[in-house]
């Protein structure tokens, strides 16, 4: 009940006014978000990369509904993937696709995704298109495949595990090799789409780990296994050792701000390890998703909340 209601909220307009202006919750939101300007988050990914990490960007932005306002998305990313290829920082890109204007159009989406990706191709990097709610699920993946079919290599597909459809999609993406990171899902799904229990979640993920890891061990795909749960990282490196998969075939994906010390054990014992950073201003919806994914992040939302 708590983590639907804090989906609810993190969806919630009112919500987002009270909280975006909320001292106090705009610096705890800082354990989970890299600042609010390019400047913040080139440092931080910076500061990932001295650690023997890779990174992603994410400037946070969705739901957007006026056109100008998604170009100057996709501009903005444009300006940051030539500043980070200028800087020599080891970053790839994530970006949602309704940030770049998906609910006015999907050819509007598509138009900016291909601008990304061009300038991605220029400076060397890879875009991931975020995977969102459930209901653009399928138009996501449409997207995805249709600008690999333009000749786009260099885009990348996450897949929620929670879905009951995700087995039938890492199975797809991995025969045809494409990279994709795969999450549990931070969504509020009902139980007609999603598996409602955790234990089935975990069972669903490392199901579809396994099979993105029998692909990468036959060189298709490049998979990112995004989780902090031990039991399921732990699960994917005793695969991948059983079957002698090479640990640098694949990769672990970790959210700035959670479980650092797990990250940095993980890359000094040779796994390939990427930090996934957002920043931007428009952070509220992203921050409560964090909350609701465990309690000792909302533990440490309460203790900041008594040392203001």
């Amino acid at each position: 009940m708590l983590r639907s209601l804090l989906l609810y909220l993190s969806e919630a307009p009112w919500a987002r006014r009270l909280m975006m202006n909320w001292g106090v919750a705009r610096r705890v939101a800082l354990r989970f978000v890299a600042g609010e300007t390019d400047d913040q988050a080139v440092e931080a990914v910076r500061a990932v990369n001295q650690k023997g990490m890779t990174a992603t960007l994410d400037l946070l932005g969705e739901s957007v509904t006026d056109e100008q306002e998604a170009r100057a998305m996709a501009a903005s990313y444009q300006k940051l993937m030539s500043r980070v290829a200028a800087e020599q920082l080891d970053t790839w890109i994530s970006v949602k696709l309704t940030a770049l204007g998906l609910d006015i159009s999907e050819a509007l989406a598509h138009d900016n995704m291909r601008s990304l990706l061009d300038c991605a191709r220029d400076t060397d990097l890879r875009v991931t298109i975020d995977m969102e709610g459930s209901d653009i699920t399928q138009t996501t993946l449409d997207m995805f495949h249709a600008l690999r079919a333009e000749g786009y290599d260099n885009v990348r597909a996450v897949i929620q595990a929670y879905l009951y459809r995700s087995d039938d999609d890492i199975a797809a993406l991995a025969a045809e090799g494409a990279g994709v990171r795969l999450c549990k899902g931070a969504y509020n799904e009902p139980p007609e789409i999603a598996y409602p229990k955790k234990a089935d979640v975990d069972e669903a993920y490392k199901r579809q780990t396994r099979v993105l890891l029998d692909a990468a061990a036959q060189g298709l795909g490049y998979p990112g296994i995004a989780t902090h749960d031990e039991a399921m990282i732990e699960a994917a490196k005793q695969y991948a050792a059983d079957h002698a998969i090479d640990r640098h075939a694949y990769e672990f994906q970790m959210l700035y701000g959670v479980r650092t010390n797990l990250q940095e054990e993980l890359a000094a014992a040779g796994y390939n390890v990427r930090v996934y950073v957002p920043f931007g201003q428009a952070w509220y919806p992203y921050f409560m998703r964090r909350l609701a994914e465990r309690p000792a992040n909302i533990w440490f939302f309460v203790s900041n909340f008594f040392k203001a």
